[in-house]
């Protein structure tokens, strides 16, 4: 799951990239308010993490012309404005969750997968597509109800394909959503990841759609 972080403070951002890129997640960090905006334009996300006193533009500015450009997002307002009011304007504008500084990385986690569940219309942390069963919150993959073993970027690969089983995605959906800013995978890199992942769960699971994407199926 790629997440955007807008945060300006080095030392936050820097340990809420870590923390969400050791749970699981592809990660974008931008420091101001005007390259949150960009990014959002240029780029797919599942979720963003806003802080609310940004440079250039803040961050309620930020979510407000998000939502008024019919943008659904999930956003979490991770802010150091702990007032009640703030909070309350916060919801108001459309965030789906406030999470006041100093927070704690694993309860950020719970709260984004929360909030993505919530979006995709999953009440559950387990998503089960036929033989294939996938605890997000644990990370762990089954087959048949078999432990499957999946690295991390395997993981999140399935994850994708998980969102609508069935559907077909294109290589540069694919793409798009598994890499972040700063990665530059070889041109056969997502091959490589389908490849190991169709072997692991068999490739009746796993199906290229020859010149279109790739699909899960249970």
């Amino acid at each position: 799951m790629r997440i955007l972080l807008v945060e300006d403070d080095p030392m936050v951002g820097d340990a809420a990239r870590a923390g969400l890129v050791g749970a699981g997640f592809t990660v974008d960090w931008v420091r101001d308010g005007h390259a949150a905006e960009l990014a959002l334009e240029a780029n797919q996300y599942a979720a963003a993490v806003l802080d609310l006193g940004l440079p250039k533009r803040d961050g309620m500015q930020v979510l407000t012309t998000l939502r008024q450009h019919n943008n659904g997002l999930p956003v979490i307002l991770a802010t150091a404005r702990d007032a009640v009011a703030d909070r309350i304007a916060g919801l108001n504008a459309g965030a789906d969750d406030y999470l006041t500084k100093p927070f704690d990385l694993d309860e950020l986690v719970a709260r984004l997968r929360a909030v993505i569940r919530r979006n995709s219309g999953r009440a559950q942390t387990v998503i089960q597509c036929g033989a294939i069963s996938f605890d997000t919150d644990r990370r762990e993959v089954r087959l048949a109800g078999e432990l499957v073993t999946l690295s991390s970027r395997e993981l999140s690969l399935l994850e994708i394909l998980l969102e609508k089983p069935g559907a077909v995605l294109s290589r540069e959906t694919l793409e798009d959503r598994l890499f972040g800013w700063g990665e530059e995978p070889s041109s056969n890199a997502l091959e490589v990841h389908l490849h190991h992942l169709r072997r692991k769960l068999g490739a009746a699971h796993i199906r290229n759609i020859r010149g279109v994407g790739y699909k899960v199926v249970g």
